[in-house]
């Protein structure tokens, strides 16, 4: 059944189609009525840019054509426009939606968009049309909305003209918003005397997670939830929640819990509802996230919120068809409690700058949301700049005010007015690279790579169509206009996949090297893409690649080094290579990776072969002896998805595969700790002095398990390696 909203929403349009043109001297003899002069004011602000008039404000009526700005009395939040006799009404429940009221005359009737901080769309108007006898009232079904863009975090004004909140945590305690376990109860003061307090894996306790059955736990999370209650007066919401991993409690009283509840959630239902008891005047908040997010038979009480993330599902299709678990979790949910709040994600966090095709999902999502009683919904977008953010930005805030609203209605009325004239090109990209992928079965995944790609939507035969259509964008504005500017900003994602498609070396269209007079050089057209992706980046203020804090410079300066690598002469370049230990899933498992030519990225998906608990043990065979004077192999690093360097990496020689002698041994030059840089990449070299041989080969230790500090304390660590380079 259809919520309310679609209701409401056919009611309210179902007025006379006939429309009143009210002239520039018929409204100047109007008045502002209101109790709030700011809200007015606003009005005038924007009847001066778009009809020239800047109307007188009182608090009583002095004629009969008024403009009544007025908060009335009603039990839920909304929003209402009405015309009548000379009279427009703009009225809502409280003075934030009177804002959002007046914002919304603003856009409907002056005809202005703010399309993102740095442009706001107006037309020069010579009247108003507004049609006769106009009744519009509407009942926002989100009532918490949140995009988590800087957009609207920086410029809390804008937020408010697109009706979302200005921070990621409206009414949070602000070191409590989320995965808070370890904040309780802190691994550095309770684990070593108190271990019972923590999670049962195996036959070892592990600060994963907590022992939710344990009373004294309970104990000290009430009194830390009242100690931030207390620091915090203001807020009245506290997340009480698992850690970022999936290793909790195995003991027996919490896994008797979870099997009588057919969930993990149980113990985690169960323990959170003990603690809103003693703040019956508080919300707390807690996930159904990953091994929670099957719904248990105990329900939530009333002061629990329920925040329920969809971090697994495949983001090329709508939830309710590619995601069917998660779909079957949220209809549980909605029947346990009506107090939902839905963390959804619209951005690949490994790849901020990647194209990520999730358009077409975007609105049937929140449709699906809405309809299982999410009336809080968190957005988790990039925060900072990625693929068309402000398009993004803007779309996911209109959907989230409105889920009615037609997705190409908004991304034409956004393209047109913000790019200008190459607004249709950016649409038409839009448009192309969701139709590719709605044509096959990838998977789009969040912590996916634009290298799991290139057989798919940005093959080399669509990244240049896209490209193409970028420079169409380009060519039809005028050079160095504020619309070419943008295109520009936003062409990034398509020169980021290319100088990607270019690192996997793998095509004739994207040639990483050329060779002329038996010199090796690195294509110009890629330096030229480089160097056109690190300028626009720097003049924009674009700094981060990732979630993991992988900057521009960063990616500039190792994709650098890769060049550096790919000109070498490389005497194992394509050589047999034999596994003495065995990868697992990445790069197919192919040994042949190593010596392939194409350049490990920063995503472990990108070219690398990855080892889950065992070391590197690999021996290239170079046909015949030769003189090699250096042997270095790359090593990526990802801590927060338990990926590190080696801890050293031996390389050795033989004439015959039998006898082996060690060459020496290269030593990781950074300590692991909380603090370590979370993604990069690493080198690892040996001076060979001119040594005359036939096999190398290279042993590279894992630490094996993850250290006890790290959220997957005790899980098997991996190493990644890519490019092996023997001069």
């Amino acid at each position: 059944m259809k919520k309310l909203y679609f209701i409401i929403s056919f009611l309210i349009f179902s007025c006379s189609e006939n429309k009143v043109p009210i002239d520039i001297p018929t409204l100047s003899k109007y008045n502002i009525v209101s109790d709030y002069s700011d809200v007015a004011d606003t009005l005038n602000v924007y009847l001066n840019k778009t009809l020239g008039l800047t109307l007188e404000v009182s608090d009583k009526q002095k004629n009969r054509s008024i403009i009544l700005i007025e908060k009335t009395d009603y039990n839920k939040d909304f929003i209402s426009i009405n015309y009548k006799d000379s009279l427009i009404t703009i009225s809502a429940n409280n003075k934030t939606n009177l804002y959002y009221a007046t914002y919304d005359f603003i856009e409907k009737f002056l005809n202005v968009n703010w399309l993102s901080t740095d442009f706001t769309y107006y037309d020069d108007l010579k009247s108003i049309n507004i049609p006769t006898n106009y009744s519009y009232f509407y009942e926002p079904p989100v009532l918490t909305r949140t995009v988590h863009s800087k957009l609207f975090y920086k410029d809390s004004i804008f937020a408010d003209k697109l009706k979302v909140t200005n921070e990621a945590f409206p009414r949070y305690v602000p070191n409590a918003r989320v995965h808070t376990f370890h904040r309780f109860l802190p691994y550095n003061v309770f684990y070593e005397k108190n271990p019972e307090y923590y999670a049962l894996r195996g036959n070892k306790r592990l600060p994963t997670q907590l022992c939710l059955t344990n009373p004294d736990v309970l104990k000290i999370v009430k009194d830390s939830v009242n100690s931030f209650f207390n620091k915090f007066p203001a807020s009245d919401v506290i997340s009480v929640s698992q850690d970022d991993n999936t290793q909790y409690c195995q003991c027996d009283k919490c896994s008797k819990i979870d099997i009588k509840e057919g969930s993990p959630a149980g113990t985690m239902i169960h323990f959170v509802n003990e603690v809103a008891k003693s703040f019956p005047d508080k919300t707390i908040s807690t996930l159904a996230y990953q091994y929670t997010r099957k719904p248990p038979k105990v329900k939530p009480i009333e002061n629990v919120l329920i925040t329920l993330c969809s971090i697994e599902c495949d983001r090329s299709v709508p939830i309710e068809r590619g995601c069917k678990d998660f779909s079957s979790d949220l209809k549980g949910w909605s029947q346990l409690t009506d107090n939902i709040r839905i963390w959804d994600y619209t951005t690949q966090f490994t790849n901020f700058l990647a194209p990520f095709p999730n358009w077409g999902t975007l609105k049937p999502n929140l449709n699906l949301f809405v309809d299982n009683n999410a009336k809080w919904i968190f957005e988790q977008h990039s925060n900072n700049n990625s693929e068309l953010f402000e398009l993004r930005s803007y779309i996911m805030a209109k959907l989230l005010w409105d889920p009615n609203l037609d997705f190409q209605f908004l991304l034409n009325q956004f393209n047109n007015r913000y790019y200008g004239s190459g607004g249709e090109y950016i649409s038409e990209y839009v448009n192309n690279i969701q139709n590719q992928i709605d044509n096959t079965s990838f998977f789009l995944f969040l912590y996916g790579d634009p290298s799991q790609a290139f057989d798919s939507f940005l093959s080399p035969e669509n990244l240049i169509n896209y490209d193409m259509l970028f420079n169409k964008a380009l060519s039809s504005v005028e050079f160095d206009s504020d619309y070419y500017k943008r295109i520009l900003r936003s062409k990034i994602s398509i020169d980021y996949a290319i100088l990607e498609s270019y690192r996997k070396n793998f095509s004739d269209l994207f040639q990483l090297t050329n060779v002329e007079n038996g010199l090796k050089s690195i294509n110009p057209k890629l330096i030229d893409r480089l160097n056109d992706f690190k300028n626009t980046c720097i003049n924009n203020n674009i700094t981060l690649m990732n979630e993991m804090g992988f900057t521009v410079s960063d990616y500039v300066i190792n994709y650098k080094n890769a060049l550096k690598t790919a000109v070498k002469e490389n005497l194992a370049s394509l050589k047999n290579i034999t596994l003495l230990t065995f990868p697992k899933k990445y790069a197919n498992e192919d040994p042949k990776v190593l010596t392939d030519g194409a350049l490990g990225g920063n995503s472990f998906y990108s070219n690398w072969l990855g080892f889950e608990g065992n070391d590197l043990n690999a021996v290239v065979d170079l046909d015949q002896i030769k003189e090699i004077k250096s042997i270095s192999i790359n090593f990526l690093q990802v801590t927060n998805h338990i990926v590190f360097f080696p801890e050293q990496v031996e390389f050795l020689h033989s004439d015959d595969n039998i006898k082996w002698k060690s060459l020496g041994k290269a030593f990781n030059k950074f300590d692991l700790s909380p603090k370590s840089k979370v993604n990069d990449i690493q080198t690892f070299s040996i001076d060979a002095k001119n040594l005359k041989t036939r096999y190398i080969k290279i042993i590279a230790d894992n630490i094996s398990k993850a250290p006890i500090w790290h959220h997957g304390a005790d899980l098997p660590s991996w190493i990644f390696a890519d490019e092996l380079i023997i001069e």
